[in-house]
């Protein structure tokens, strides 16, 4: 499997909407966090459900991901943020030719 992180077009309509839909609850989330020692806007009842809903989204992207032979290590990245592989190029011509001194 390849590194390749799929662009939004290559996304299919399942995997944009789970997508979306996942962004959407981590941001309720987000803008409705409380202070400690201070109410929580949101009933317990509803965080538990914005959790179990992320833990189907997730198990979901997985599966579909798996299904298209695609890996889950999208991850943000800093444009200059140096990439973790190298790729090296080879010479396959060099390699096969014998060293003249054999």
């Amino acid at each position: 499997m390849s590194e390749h992180e799929p662009s939004e077009a290559e996304l299919t309509k399942e995997q944009r909407i789970l997508a979306m839909v996942k962004k959407v609850l981590t941001d309720v989330a987000r803008d409705t966090h409380a202070p400690p020692g201070i109410q929580h806007p949101l009933t317990d009842r509803t965080i538990e459900g914005i959790r179990d809903c992320l833990s189907l989204i997730v198990a979901r992207e997985q599966e579909l991901a798996d299904a298209l032979g695609q890996e889950m290590n999208m991850r943000p990245r800093y444009v200059d943020e140096p990439r973790q592989n190298t790729v090296v190029p080879i010479n396959i011509d060099a390699l096969r030719k014998k060293p003249k001194g054999d």
